[in-house]
């Protein structure tokens, strides 16, 4: 069988390490597809689901609040500051996040503030979008 390994990695730990038949995620520029003898690639990516094909037929789920992907003709790898596995991803805490987050945008005072709060909430509304794809593939 054809294959690709794939790792995704949080500033913390190692989220997924494992052989794949496809995977996808959110590039910069548009959702990226990545099969295995993919061509090497080097870009960011932005918030929101990473989806692996693994080799067994079964899917796994990642949020990312965006980062890093490198593509090898054998390798996958995604970094990021945080990565979520689907099943650990949390309907009230996301909620109450970008709550949080709206308000803050609201209450902003200078520019750096705006553009913080516009950051978050851009993470929290993709980790909810993220969840409920994840909810609906259950």
């Amino acid at each position: 069988m054809n294959t690709i390994h794939v790792d995704v990695v949080s500033a913390e730990e190692s989220i997924f390490s494992g052989e794949a038949r496809f995977v996808a995620l959110p590039g910069e520029a548009g959702e990226l597809g990545i099969y295995p003898r993919h061509t090497p690639l080097i870009t960011r990516i932005k918030p929101g689901s990473v989806r692996i094909e693994m080799a067994d037929g079964g899917e796994e789920f990642v949020f990312v609040a965006g980062g890093i992907l490198e593509v090898q003709p054998n390798c996958v790898t995604v970094l990021s500051d945080t990565a979520i596995r689907g099943k650990d991803l949390d309907d009230e805490k996301a909620t109450a996040a970008k709550a949080a987050a709206e308000e803050a945008l609201k209450n902003a005072k200078s520019d750096i503030d705006l553009a913080k709060a516009q950051s978050e909430l851009a993470v929290m509304a993709a980790q909810i979008a993220a969840l409920r794809k994840f909810r609906q593939k259950k």
